[in-house]
């Protein structure tokens, strides 16, 4: 046992959970893992994020907010912030792609409820700080602005083109800041909270009917379209473009928004997420040793030339023609 596990353990047993059998639960791309514990006939999720390089309090206030608003995020019943340990209410596994695969024809609908989630919380004014704990500083809610959405379009370069190394003189930056500074521009203020991993692995189908809302961390203050892309071009389950184009009609319907603006809007974030993604996937294999996100990347790819086909990215869709795979 390596000292983590015993942190670990001391926590569980601290935390009223002494003697519970521990499996895994699977995880995610960041350095955080899950487990479940399980008690006679209780069950429980435990996060375990090593504080070297997770923060906790993220999760937390963001979690309460969801909360305080209606929504179901997984109740926290114990926490150790400086040992990067909490305990969470388990959702289950039904997963909202595994209901989908399990009824078919009910995938219009399923993804309609999440969007009408989705506006729902759009319709919430976004506070700049959260409170955590009453003896620990609130969290403030990072903007979705020009430099973050640009240092993600970097992994790009950085990992995908090239190997990590020397990242603040990767030539493509330049290229890649030049094509999408213009476009980012035409995004308008942040207005809404944005969830930034809003998709089929994320969304639980729970036993009262509603669904529950997972890896929101890095959440922020971003754009409506940005949670939309991250809902109906989802890099880890194949949603049709007939399904996609009828989904944004949906949400269109819903919202109100313009509809040329958003569409145009949509598919610059699309391009961007797309962008990263694929950069991220490319870090994955080559710095944490991950090589199975890389069969994940072509169809990444397929969504990111759908956002190129768009007009305001004729641009960027030459650049990417001609940088479409990393030089040996």
């Amino acid at each position: 046992m390596n000292e983590r596990e015993k942190i670990r353990d001391a926590f569980i047993e601290k935390s009223g959970w002494k003697g519970c059998v521990i499996s895994t639960v699977a995880g995610d791309a960041s350095f955080r893992s899950y487990h479940r514990l399980h008690h006679g006939d209780q069950t429980a999720i435990l996060m375990d994020a090593p504080p070297e390089y997770e923060d906790t309090l993220p999760f937390i206030a963001i979690a309460r907010h969801l909360d305080r608003l209606g929504f179901r995020a997984p109740a926290i019943t114990h926490h150790d912030i400086e040992g990067g340990f909490l305990i969470l209410e388990d959702f289950g596994d039904q997963l909202f792609k595994h209901a989908i695969a399990q009824a078919p024809d009910n995938e219009q609908n399923m993804y309609q409820g999440a969007i009408d989630l989705l506006v729902r919380l759009q319709s919430h004014p976004v506070p700049n700080n959260l409170p955590v704990f009453e003896h620990q500083p609130s969290h403030e809610l990072p903007v979705y602005d020009h430099a973050l959405l640009m240092r993600e379009l970097f992994l790009f370069p950085n990992w995908y083109l090239g190997t990590g190394e020397n990242k603040t003189t990767c030539p493509h930056q330049q290229d890649l800041s030049d094509l999408f500074s213009p476009l980012l521009q035409k995004l308008g203020k942040p207005e809404t909270l944005v969830l930034r991993d809003f998709h089929a692995e994320n969304l639980m189908c729970l036993d009262d009917g509603t669904l529950g809302l997972l890896d929101f961390q890095d959440a922020v203050h971003g754009h409506p379209a940005y949670d939309l892309v991250s809902l109906l071009q989802d890099a880890r389950r194949d949603v049709s473009p007939d399904l996609e184009a009828r989904m944004i009609d949906y949400y269109l319907d819903k919202t109100g928004h313009d509809r040329d603006a958003f569409v145009t809007h949509y598919n610059i974030l699309g391009a961007q997420r797309n962008t990263k993604i694929i950069g991220i996937f490319s870090r994955l294999a080559k710095r944490d040793n991950k090589p199975n996100y890389l069969d994940m990347i072509p169809h990444v790819w397929g969504l990111l030339d759908r956002n190129l086909q768009h007009p305001a990215l004729n641009d960027a869709c030459e650049w990417f023609n001609k940088n479409r795979q990393p030089k040996a």
